[in-house]
Order: C-alpha cells, then sequence, then structure tokens
C-alpha cells in the first residue's frame, strides 16, 4: 500500500490498480494538491508493466463533490490560466490503461468531469452526478461540456449544465453517463471484479481497443473503421493473440503475457 494524506494507491497482485481519492473533511473536493496527486499517480500507474487494470473511487459514502470553492474566492483570471490544470487531467486522459470509476454518493462539478474521463463508470444506487457551475456564475471548465455532449447529446447535456440540477445514478443510466448500476455496498466490489476480469486479457488487445474507441469518436466513420481494421490486423503479431485462440481450442484459460 502506497499512499499520501489525499489519495491512496493500492496494486493488488491480480494487475488490478486501486487509486481512492482521500479528502473526507472536504467531500473529496478537487483542490490543486489532489489534482497533482492524481496526476502523478496516473503517470507512474501507466509505466508500471504490473498493472493491467485501473479502478478510481472516493470511498463508500462520496466520489467527489466538485473543485475546492475555497479557491476560487479570490482567483483571477491570469491565476487560474497560470495554473495549466488542463496539464494535470492529461495523465488520465493519456493513461493506456482502462479506467473504472467506482461512484458513491455524489460526483459533481469536477467530481462529474473526473467521473467522465474514465472508460468505465459503476454507480450506486444513491450516487447523484451533476455540473452545478452555473449556480456559481462559473461553468464545467475540466470537459463537462464536451465530454458530456460526446456522451448524451446535446439536449441532454444542455438540460444538465444550464439548470445545474443533480440527476439520480438511475437517470445517469437512462441518459447514458453511466455503464452500471449496482447497490451501494457492491459498487466497490463490483468495479473490482470488473476489473479483474478486464486485466485477465491481453494487455495489448485491451489497450487497443481504448485507443481505437477513444479515437474514432472524433472521426469520420470510414475513418475510424480504417483505424479499428489496422489494429485489428496488427493484433494477429502479438503471442497473446496465439495464446488466447490456442487455449480456446484446448478448453483451458488462456495465459496472457503482454507479447
Amino acid at each position: 500500500m502506497e499512499s499520501t494524506q489525499i489519495l491512496k494507491l493500492t496494486i493488488q497482485e491480480d494487475g488490478v490498480a486501486i487509486v481512492e481519492i482521500h479528502r473526507p473533511e472536504a467531500r473529496n473536493a478537487l483542490n490543486l494538491e489532489l489534482r497533482q496527486a492524481l496526476s502523478e499517480t496516473f503517470q507512474q500507474l501507466n509505466q508500471d508493466s504490473s498493472v493491467r487494470a485501473i479502478v478510481l473511487t472516493g470511498g463508500e459514502k462520496v466520489f467527489a463533490a466538485g473543485a475546492d470553492i475555497k479557491d476560487f474566492t479570490t482567483a483571477t483570471t491570469a491565476q487560474m490560466y497560470l495554473r495549466h490544470t488542463e496539464q494535470y487531467w492529461q495523465s488520465l486522459v493519456d493513461c493506456s490503461k482502462p479506467i473504472i470509476a467506482a461512484v458513491n454518493g455524489y460526483a459533481l462539478g469536477g467530481g462529474c468531469e473526473l467521473a467522465m474521463h474514465a472508460d468505465i463508470i459503476i454507480a450506486g444506487q444513491s450516487a447523484q452526478f451533476g455540473q452545478p457551475e452555473v449556480k456559481l456564475g462559473l461553468m464545467p471548465g475540466a470537459g463537462g461540456t464536451q465530454r458530456l455532449l460526446r456522451a448524451i447529446g446535446k439536449f441532454q447535456t444542455m438540460l444538465l449544465v444550464l439548470s445545474g440540477k443533480f440527476i439520480s445514478a438511475a437517470e445517469a443510466s437512462q441518459m447514458g453517463v453511466v455503464s452500471e448500476v449496482v447497490e451501494d455496498e457492491q459498487t466497490i466490489p463490483h468495479a473490482l471484479k470488473l476489473a479483474k476480469t478486464i486485466a485477465g486479457f491481453s494487455p495489448i488487445a485491451v489497450q487497443q481497443i481504448k485507443e481505437v474507441t477513444n479515437l474514432g469518436q472524433d472521426q469520420s466513420l470510414q475513418g475510424a473503421l480504417a483505424l479499428e481494421r489496422k489494429a485489428f490486423q496488427i493484433l494477429f503479431d502479438t503471442k497473446d493473440q496465439k495464446e488466447g485462440v490456442n487455449a480456446f481450442f484446448e478448453k483451458r484459460p488462456a495465459q496472457y503475457t503482454g507479447e
């Protein structure tokens, strides 16, 4: 177990890493120190060949209740610009390992944006999502408008970002914001079980799937299909692909090495 005061990191033997936000006194609000810690942690995990999947959580009570509003009381335009917080978020964007967000309680503002940096979102039934920045005379600044737009379309996005309303896990599921909704006490265990399943597959195939899916959403269909086709063809030159096919015919579990 490695940990800081505000972030806990556990790397399990099954190839799953658990990143837990730990600022309970502030409902896991994302201050600058926490964003830096998240950035450094995801850079580390991306370079760790033993890690094949990552679960990101805020624990059993709250995921992240937004940015730390205390940071906003006196900040100027120049100060906010010079922070270059987009660099901290980029570490999650650049992470080639699949990320599963396990969301209990509030995922609001920056917390909702953080969850949307994951590849899969598992939500507990009592989870609530929202982009309430408009209530502070602000707007989402870490992808809230654009990631929602690409996930759920213009009209649902406008409803959330213009009204600042909170939505339940069930509503988020109906809109397409989350992948699955489970009982609150099952959120983290279910995410870990899913991460273990993914970690058991060929890491080369998993990373290609993630890369092609993410890149394809902003390309034309024909361009994205060509990208998919080339990635598919490349996988035939891996030892993992041969192992997977042979294991299928031999009716045994595949042993993937990432080669």
